[in-house]
């Protein structure tokens, strides 16, 4: 992996963040949690391993909410000010950081393919969200909450609009 550096920050720049490798994949989440917490429709989130991750300027503000699947710890780690969600950590998955796809200073750095990205809890997706051709999409989550057996993804052969 080449070695790079990335930036983002939040809305009033008082919280930097550097990344310092590719994202291992990109998870564009569509569960009622990402809805909330985005006020969008989902969450476009590259995932990092925690190694290629620095805080460079201030100190984000932790929320941390029990996964209701789970009963594991997310947390939200925001900026204080100006309320901006920056990154999460799992407690399912210690070793990685999700990123707020959209703080990164240049979104566009990184690439969103069928190779790299997974669609999530798409069965929650609401209607007018695409859901894009040859993805992997999973109904649910990757693995199963309880057990960390893995779920068999689906493909779609041609986009398809939620309804």
């Amino acid at each position: 992996m080449a070695n790079i550096e990335q930036v983002g920050q939040c809305l009033c720049g008082l919280v930097q963040y550097a990344v310092h490798e590719e994202p291992i994949h990109t998870t564009i989440c569509h569960c009622k949690m990402c809805q909330r917490s985005t006020g969008s429709t989902y969450l476009m989130e590259p995932i990092f391993m925690r190694s290629a991750f620095t805080v460079k300027r201030g100190t984000p503000t932790v929320f941390q909410h029990v996964s209701d699947l789970s009963n594991k710890a997310l947390n939200i780690n925001f900026c204080s000010t100006c309320g901006t969600k920056i990154f999460q950590t799992f407690e399912r998955f210690p070793e990685v950081v999700g990123i707020f796809g959209g703080t990164f200073d240049n979104p566009n750095w990184f690439q969103r393919t069928p190779e790299n990205t997974r669609h999530i809890f798409v069965d929650s997706a609401v209607n007018g969200d695409v859901l894009p051709a040859d993805f992997l999409l999973y109904k649910q989550h990757t693995s199963n909450a309880k057990t960390g057996e893995k779920l068999e993804p689906f493909k779609l052969t041609a986009h398809q609009i939620v309804k």
